[in-house]
């Protein structure tokens, strides 16, 4: 039982399954913002490095990429759900202090 909870937080953190909730965050972030914004909404993993992501966002388009976040958040697995809270924090950091 131990072992499958190990492997389930494991699982959550794994490079493939942060690009895919990252998919779903960009799009839905761009469905949530107006026509002159969704371009302004970006994400790249880095080949070399897999577990590194760099989001590409104008500042104007921050609250819907902290949306999707937020309506994201109960469907991720839980350590996924703690990095995505993390990412987050980063965001709105950078947006009052940029």
């Amino acid at each position: 039982m131990l072992n499958n909870m190990v492997k389930d937080l494991q699982d959550g953190l794994l490079p493939e399954v942060i690009a895919e909730w990252y998919d779903i965050i960009i799009n839905k972030a761009r469905d949530l913002a107006p026509p002159h914004l969704k371009d302004k909404i970006n994400v790249e993993q880095d080949e070399l490095l897999p577990m590194r992501f760099k989001l590409d966002l104008s500042k104007r388009a921050v609250p819907f990429v902290v949306t999707a976040i937020e309506e994201s958040m109960q469907s991720m697995p839980y350590s996924t759900r703690l990095y995505f809270e993390k990412v987050k924090e980063l965001i709105i950091k950078e947006f009052r202090n940029g």
